[in-house]
């Protein structure tokens, strides 16, 4: 590729995580975008939300073709050294679980419930109708 091969770390680019200074890896390699927030065909928010983050899955989970690998090249800024991954390959992050408030649980079922039940019975006393 006639790039230099300047080698960064994970940490180093989770720095670069504003608006005014955007960087992403993608495939071990870093890119700054910040000048391609605006032409971005997914809106900047797609790129901000990978901010100083590896957003390799979501590149190719989005299903950018040649030209978009193409247009890398001109954000590239180093490759990344693999060894600084705080979550090395293979490892599987776990979604962060919601909380829940037993005592709201309780009360949206019981909403429900009480919305469910009355309609049931409106079910109910229209089928007998129709069918005495």
């Amino acid at each position: 590729m006639g790039f230099d091969s300047k080698v960064i770390s994970y940490s180093h680019v989770s720095v670069h995580n504003t608006s005014k200074d955007c960087w992403v890896i993608i495939n071990a390699k870093a890119y700054n975008v910040t000048n391609f927030l605006d032409d971005h065909p997914g809106g900047e928010e797609v790129l901000l939300a990978a901010a100083g983050k590896d957003a390799s899955e979501e590149f190719e989970n989005a299903g950018h073709g040649s030209a978009a690998r193409l247009m890398l090249d001109e954000f590239y800024v180093g490759e990344v050294d693999p060894s600084t991954n705080p979550t090395p390959a293979g490892t599987i992050l776990s979604p962060p679980q919601p909380e829940y408030d037993r005592g709201k649980t309780l009360e949206s079922i019981n909403k429900i419930i009480y919305l469910l039940v009355p309609l049931g019975i409106m079910a109910i006393a229209i089928g007998f109708h129709f069918y005495d």
